[in-house]
This record gives C-alpha cells, structure tokens and sequence, in this order.
C-alpha cells in the first residue's frame, strides 16, 4: 500500500495532511518505523509524490547522503523495530559495513545509542562479534545486559549471563546490574538466586557481594527480605558501615523511619561510627516530606556528633526547599553552607542555578553560570546547561538558550542529553514553530548526538503535534515507540484515539484501540 505524501502550505512536515480515508493512510508498525529512520523523520519529501516505504529510504536530500562517520552509517543501517536477526543479518551483508574498523569504543557509542531499542542493540552486538578478530569486553556485555534488563526481557538477560558465564567474563558490575533488573521487574527470588550462584561465576561471597544483593533488595523495597538474607549471612559475612548505611536507606524507602533511627544505634553497637551518608539518608527522608524542621535538628545533630554536614547535603535540602518553592530558605540554606567553609562544586551551582531561576533571579543566576562558577575553577556539566536552558525557555528566551546549545556543543567537557533539548522542543510548540525548527532539533538528537527518544520526550511530541494539527506525524512517531517497545501512556494513546475518530479513520483508530486494550 502506498503512502500519499504532501506538502502542506504550513511547511515541510505538513504530511498527509489531505489524506481523507484509512487506504491512504494505514502503514504496518514495519513500515511506519521504516517511515522513521533518521533520514524520512528529519528531512522533507518532495510534494505530490506516491512512494512506499521501501521508497522513502532512498529518496534523502544529498546532505544526508554525503559519507558518514562510521557510527552514523552504521546507525542509517540499522532498521529500528526489526527483530534483533534481521538487524544482525542488514549489517553482515552490508559490504561497507564489514568493511568498518570496529573498536571497542565504537561499539560502546552504539550500544549507548540502542540503549532504549533492544532489539538493534543485540542485533549490533552480534553482528560486531562475528567479525573476524572483534571480543567483547566484560563492560561491552554490561551494558547490553542493562539494555535487555530495562526493556524487561529477561529470559535474553538470563541467557547473556549465562554466555558470560562460560566465557569467565561475569564481574561484579555484571551481577548488580542483573540482580537489580531482576529485582526491579519484580523477581527478587532470581537475584537471590544468582547471589546463590555466586561461585559458578566465578566471584566471592563477601562483604562486597552480599552488599551487592542488600542494596538490590533494598531499593526495591524489599527490605524485610534483605533483612532476613542479612541475618542468614551474618554470622560468616562480617558487615561493614555500607552494609548498616543501605538498610538506613531501605527502611527510609518503606517509610519505617523508627527502623532507620535503630539502625544508627546498631551501626554504633558493630563499633561503626555514623557518618555523614547515614544522616543524610535520613535527613531526605525528612525533606521529601517537607519536614523541615527535623532536617535542621539532625543538622545540629550531625555538629554535635562531629560529623557535620557536607555540600552533598547541603545541596539535598536546598533542592527540596526548592521543590517546595521555599525559595528564600533554599538560599539561606546556600548561604549557611558557604559561611561553615565550603566549596561549591557542580552539583551545588547547578541546584543554585535551578532556585534561582524558578524565584525570578534571571540575573543571578546568569551571574552564578557567568562569573562565580569560573572564578571558582569549577566546570559546567550536562545539567548546568540544562538548567540555564531551560531558564531561558520558561522565559521566552530561546535565542539565548539556542546560543547555550551552540557553546554546550562546542565544549569539550559535556554534551547535549535528551533533557537538552526537551524545553526546546516544549518552546517550538508553544511558539507555533513545528515546521523547520522542530525538524531541525531533531536532527540534532538523532543524527548528530546519536539519543534516543524516551517516553516523556515521545509523550511531549505526539501531544504537540496533535495540538498543532498535524496528527498524522503524531501517529508515526506513536507507530515507533510501538516498535521499540517503548509502552506509551493512556492519556496518549486516548488522545491520538479522539483525534482520529474524529477524522473517521476507523482502521487507524481500530489500530490504537487495540494497543489500549494492552495496557
């Protein structure tokens, strides 16, 4: 079936726009993520053209066609949302492609790339380890291990591990990442399981290794059972101040604070002293439920015990004063902290930054970002940008935050991120700008920085396509988070649904029903 593509008189992604029936319209969820590989999402067709899918790969302005890095034609190779073989078997039978000089950093940048799409990511792992003279490195394996964790598929995980496993490839990196997607969807039993097998990998049971399996439990809220395993393993596994330091988070976690208070009394008892990461556990504990007032008496707690507080602290309760728009106090808090004697570093300038951009101090911050932070010898990071960027953008001042992008991707010190460009996009919508300007941004993301999009990032563009009229495209980049596995909201899928309804294009709606029923 073919796709009948126009222009609209608004501009290069008024695509089809006229289309008047679901024959015109219904593309497979192949062909849609075919539709949407990097050159067909970010570059316009010509007007008044039929063309099937297999068409509108090739029919790419010359810019895009030029030689690519390495990475990038690589990337142009892969078909997102295929199956991991039919990506393996694209690469193996591109003679460019093997022709490629592949280098562990190569890999890495593409396995960072797939992060989100498992099925490119394992397709590109094996097409690269069936080069002649190519190994994967243990951290190469962890990252696709983490890979197929996040996306849920656990049964590809287990195998991977297992693979590792006969290759002596298994560290104790690859074992938290894996105990903790167990855990995370819900399997704890198998982290367990997989601490249980310990020796088959190759590694120790110790203070380490069981702190491993504690912390995993415990993030997940499964604090009683890492009690437990605690108890079990005690009485041969010596534990150590990280080990007393987790449970305080654990118990945090659940909301049993008493448990977390005894636990500082039990830390003592082992002969551990309480430092600052146990007191500031519990003092989040505290700011997440805006109890301010027991934040500054563990404060004085923490003096009295002579372990004061540190910047990391400091920063955590000025970001939750933040958080409760308790402005003022945030910069009190600041101020507190810089007259006990303490460098700002980073992470402090980047909370600063964030307080006083939302309390209207537009001009302090651009002094903070412009004159304090090189005075003082500290560098911007990802999110020091981030923070300035979006600043300008609530503010209307997108030329400011688009020279900011210019410099970010100038430095050599950080790069964009997708939360970049997040309030860009956010600002093309609501200045109306979603013909060559929002392109252009993400051709940048995709193309030129190599991100995946994420949930909140599909979620802002199928929602402001819809406002801006253009549902069509909306219900594209809907069709490739489909293929990437990427589950969309209720709220979106109910939008497009109205949308298309109302245009009476039954099979699209038919289609979107049908996914809604899934979740």
């Amino acid at each position: 079936m073919l796709l009948h593509i126009q222009k609209s008189s608004k501009g290069i992604w008024g695509v089809l726009d006229r289309c008047k029936s679901f024959a015109y319209f219904h593309v497979s969820s192949q062909r849609c993520s075919d539709a949407l590989s990097p050159a067909n999402i970010l570059y316009p067709l010509e007007p008044n053209i039929s063309v099937g899918a297999r068409d509108l790969q090739q029919r790419v302005p010359s810019e895009f066609q030029k030689k690519k890095s390495d990475i990038d034609f690589i990337i142009a190779k892969v078909q997102v949302g295929s199956s991991e073989d039919e990506v393996f078997q694209s690469l193996l039978q591109d003679p460019v492609c093997n022709s490629i000089q592949l280098s562990h950093d190569l890999v890495y940048k593409l396995l960072q790339r797939f992060k989100d799409d498992w099925k490119s990511a394992l397709g590109v792992f094996r097409w690269a380890e069936s080069l002649s003279g190519f190994k994967h490195t243990p951290d190469l394996y962890d990252i696709l291990i983490d890979t197929l964790g996040k996306t849920k598929q656990l049964v590809k995980m287990r195998g991977m591990l297992e693979e590792m496993k006969e290759a002596r490839l298994v560290t104790l990196d690859t074992v938290a990442k894996a105990m903790r997607r167990f855990a995370g969807a819900g399997q704890w039993e198998n982290a367990v399981r997989i601490f249980d097998d310990l020796e088959t990998y190759g590694l120790e049971k110790n203070t380490e290794s069981m702190n491993v399996l504690l912390d995993t439990l415990c993030k997940e809220k499964k604090v009683e059972k890492a009690r437990q395993m605690y108890l079990e393993l005690k009485s041969h596994i010596a534990p150590n101040a990280n080990t007393f330091n987790m449970f305080i988070h654990g118990w945090c976690k659940v909301n049993k604070i008493d448990e977390a208070h005894w636990t500082l009394e039990e830390m003592k008892g082992y002969g551990h002293r309480p430092c600052v990461i146990s007191y500031s556990t519990i003092i989040l504990f505290y700011c997440h439920r805006c109890n301010f007032n027991k934040v500054y008496e563990l404060l004085d707690e923490m003096d009295a015990q002579g372990c004061p507080a540190n910047v990391i602290t400091y920063t955590t309760i000025m970001c939750s004063l933040t958080k409760s728009e308790e402005f003022e106090e945030a910069l009190q808090i600041a101020e507190r902290m810089k007259s006990a004697g303490y460098e700002p570093d980073t992470l402090f300038y980047n909370c600063l930054i964030h307080t006083l951009g939302r309390a209207g101090k537009v001009r302090e911050a651009i002094h903070v970002f412009e004159v304090e932070m090189p005075s003082k010898s500290v560098l911007p990071n990802t999110s020091t940008y981030n923070s300035m960027i979006a600043m300008y953008c609530r503010r209307a001042r997108e030329e400011k935050a688009m020279k900011l992008l210019e410099e970010m991707q100038k430095s050599e010190h950080c790069k964009p991120d997708v939360q970049t460009y997040y309030p860009l996009l956010k600002s093309c919508f609501r200045t109306g700008k979603t013909d060559y300007d929002l392109s252009n941004l993400l051709d940048e993301m995709i193309n030129k920085h190599h991100l995946s999009l994420d949930i909140s990032t599909y979620s802002l563009l199928i929602h402001g396509l819809c406002r801006a009229n253009k549902c069509d495209w909306a219900y594209q980049l809907f069709e490739k988070m489909i293929s990437q596995d990427i589950k969309p909201r209720y709220l979106t899928c109910q939008l497009l649904l109205d949308e298309f309804k109302q245009k009476n294009m039954d099979g699209v709606a038919d289609r979107i029903e049908g996914i809604m029923k899934k979740l």
